[in-house]
């Protein structure tokens, strides 16, 4: 398991229990916002990294942009990153963008979809 999947892992958990306790609706909503996000970034990445394991011109790519090697680690930054740039107009937008942005035509330079 790697530290992205742990952390998702370990904020889901703390929720359930947040839940279980009865805590305050309004922080258990925002960290379910968060974990939502957290979950769709990860799935992103997850799925960029295993196309450029068979497209080098992806890998290629990311170094040229500045991001180093073909890692999780410096996938997910690029996923992230360029999500914070997206066009979003709120939570469920945002999320959105995330979820239907093709990154790897992102990062080969080519128009969003």
């Amino acid at each position: 398991m790697d530290e992205y999947a742990k952390e998702i892992g370990d904020l889901a958990a703390q929720i359930d229990g947040m839940i279980e306790e009865e805590a305050d609706k309004k922080e258990i909503a925002e960290l379910q916002m968060q974990l939502e996000i957290l979950r769709t970034l990860y799935r992103q990445a997850m799925h960029l990294l295993e196309s450029g394991r068979r497209n080098p011109e992806l890998r290629e790519s990311l170094a040229l942009r500045g991001y180093g090697e073909w890692t999780l680690d410096n996938v997910y930054a690029f996923v992230y990153e360029t999500s914070v740039d997206l066009p979003a107009d709120g939570h469920h937008s945002f999320l959105g963008e995330i979820r239907d942005t093709d990154f790897s035509r992102l990062l080969a330079g080519s128009p969003t979809v």
